[in-house]
């Protein structure tokens, strides 16, 4: 469902500064509407001013996804799924830049937007049976206008590219997304897709989710500019947006949408994040890492800091709290026993849907496959 603004409104409270362009001294300029203490502030560019039940609903979405995130790493650990990739600390960024787009709109994910997932109505359940290895996603990517999970680093910025070059030729009313993080903006997928997407003015927003490290690497190893100041080379707008803000989150990537329906082409937003947890439950982040340095980012936890504003302005009570809280452990339950009860898959079946009409040289490798299956039978007699 998507969240609709209501800027004619009139603000409720007189507690909003007017014109805040930059985080406090020492930090990166960046679009904020929302403190790390709660508070909201206005921007010149990116105005949104929500109902308290649509403010609601961010923060039910992002306290499940971050539940739905701590089940399926829990799950990892007890040998349930082969590896997991947790979204931890960069709920604002995927369920902001969720809520903005429309029914109509295509997305292409990486292999950690569980929150975009969320809110294009997949079901958990069948991301799980990927890392589980019982399907390639479990979803058609048409029901619900978001496709599979991409696991090579940055080539679903040309998928998303090209669907988008597609979707201007057919005349759609439209918009493209595409998700990656800070290390896949080094790959040359991405490159080309900036290149194509601004030269054919391709409906396309390029969400870069910078949450400080490609795996052990630091973004300062991977650019010598900020990220989102790439796009002035290939000819687009980028903008910095405070990814743990679920406001300004979700306001840039509505202006974004917005300009590639109208037919002005590309917009590349970097979210700035942090990764609070491993890269995947394989890594171990304080190999590289400081715990000082995930210290300062909890402080500016994106659920934490909704949850502020939502009491300090008297728009949710315990009650509500309590009510998500308990839905989230109604969740944690259910993808558990999904999990559990998912029957193992056939060998065989990693032979099928790889050609349409299929192939000699798979049919080749199913014959040999078989073979070798067999003779563990043959053993045991």
């Amino acid at each position: 469902m998507t969240v609709e603004s209501t800027a004619t409104r009139k603000p409720r409270r007189s507690s909003k500064r007017v014109g805040a362009k930059k985080t406090r001294a020492g930090q990166p300029e960046l679009v904020q509407l929302l403190t790390p203490e709660g508070e909201r502030v206005e921007h010149p560019d990116y105005a949104i001013d929500l109902t308290p039940e649509e403010l609601r609903g961010l923060y039910r979405d992002m306290l499940l996804t971050r539940r739905f995130d701590a089940e399926a790493t829990s799950l990892q650990r007890q040998g349930e799924l082969g590896l997991w990739a947790s979204l931890l600390g960069q709920e604002a960024a995927q369920i902001g830049s969720a809520r903005a787009l429309r029914d109509d709109d295509y997305v292409f994910p990486t292999y950690r937007e569980h929150g975009v997932a969320w809110c294009r109505g997949v079901d958990p359940s069948n991301l799980l049976g990927m890392f589980r290895g019982v399907n390639n996603g479990g979803w058609d990517p048409k029901s619900n206008n978001f496709h599979l999970y991409t696991i090579v680093i940055g080539s679903q910025t040309l998928h998303a590219t090209g669907y988008a070059m597609g979707v201007a030729k057919d005349g759609a009313d439209a918009a493209v997304i595409a998700y990656f993080g800070d290390g896949a903006s080094s790959q040359g997928d991405v490159a080309e897709a900036f290149t194509f997407s601004a030269v054919y003015n391709a409906p396309v927003v390029f969400f870069c989710q910078n949450n400080q490290w490609a795996i052990s690497e630091p973004t300062e190893r991977q650019t010598r500019v900020p990220l989102y100041q790439r796009a002035q080379g290939y000819g687009f707008p980028g903008v910095r947006v405070d990814g743990n803000d679920v406001l300004a989150c979700l306001a840039v990537t509505r202006s974004a949408l917005e300009r590639a329906r109208s037919g002005e082409g590309p917009t590349l937003v970097e979210a700035f994040t942090y990764r609070m947890g491993a890269h995947t439950t394989s890594d171990d982040p304080t190999r590289y890492r400081q715990d000082e340095e995930r210290v300062a980012w909890e402080a500016k936890d994106p659920i934490a800091r909704l949850r502020a504003y939502l009491e300090r302005e008297g728009f949710a009570d315990e009650a509500f709290f309590a009510e998500v809280d308990e839905e989230s452990e109604a969740l944690g339950k259910r993808v558990r026993d999904a999990v559990r009860a998912m029957p193992d898959p056939d060998p065989m079946a990693m032979f099928e849907h790889t050609y349409a009409d299929g192939h000699a040289l798979v049919d080749e490798e199913r014959a040999q496959f078989a073979a070798y299956q067999a003779s563990f039978a043959e053993e045991e007699n």
